[in-house]
């Protein structure tokens, strides 16, 4: 699955930033509620690491509002780590780094005093692999670290479910043709995303040692939650 996803990011990678605009739901706003929820008051030149960085929109978003901040960029796709370097060129090495790799796969080599993820978590297999991954960024985290995640979930209701599918499949409608929602994308979904329930990855954060663990933004079935390791 970790290939094949791979692969579609590498295809779409130059598509990718006009493309994510039109199938997730105030993707804008969301990003803005990721970034908005950073604060290093206690940190002059503050770490972050950008899990599945994609084309770098939000380690821009966040050297933007920090500019004191030094950023690692991940992804496993090259191509779509070729763009966010082509967006992030004005920025030095000093204040962001590349590393192309598989984040499920990371082991991280130092502290960082926040960690964030947008639309990348779900794409690991299983709920055993999320809890897994969680404890890992737990642990990479300096004391007083966030952890915040902007990605698609779940909910534990199954009507409740329907509903945030056909309230997604609404949204994309509006920029998107009918047979492109339904022969594309749900298909692309349903074959390569394993999102799981928000309600239970709040619980995760809080088993590995987050506290406290807040949601900060939601639509639906897209969602900005996470966590503060004290």
């Amino acid at each position: 699955m970790i290939e094949r996803t791979k692969d579609h990011f590498q295809e779409e990678a130059h598509i990718f930033d006009e493309t994510i605009v039109r199938l997730i739901p105030y993707y804008d706003e969301m990003i803005e509620a990721l970034v908005s929820s950073l604060s290093f008051s206690s940190c002059k030149r503050p770490s972050v690491l950008d899990l599945g960085c994609g084309t770098g929109t939000v380690s821009a978003r966040i050297l933007e509002r920090f500019p004191e901040a030094h950023v690692t960029c991940l992804d496993m796709a090259s191509n779509m780590l070729g763009m966010a370097k082509q967006k992030l060129a004005s920025y030095s090495m000093e204040e962001c780094q590349f590393i192309c790799a598989d984040f499920s796969l990371w082991n991280p080599s130092v502290r960082y005093d926040a960690i964030v993820s947008s639309l990348a978590l779900h794409h690991l297999p299983d709920d055993e692999a999320k809890k897994a991954f969680l404890a890992k960024v737990y642990g990479a985290l300096a004391s007083g670290g966030v952890f915040v995640n902007a990605d698609v979930v779940m909910s534990g209701n199954d009507a409740l479910q329907d509903m945030y599918l056909r309230k997604w499949r609404e949204f994309m409608l509006k920029t998107v043709p009918v047979e492109e929602v339904d022969e594309k994308w749900f298909p692309s979904y349903r074959n390569e995303d394993c999102p799981a329930i928000l309600l239970d990855q709040l619980e995760w954060l809080k088993g590995v040692g987050f506290a406290p663990t807040d949601v900060i933004w939601k639509y639906y079935n897209f969602t900005v939650y996470g966590g503060k390791k004290e």
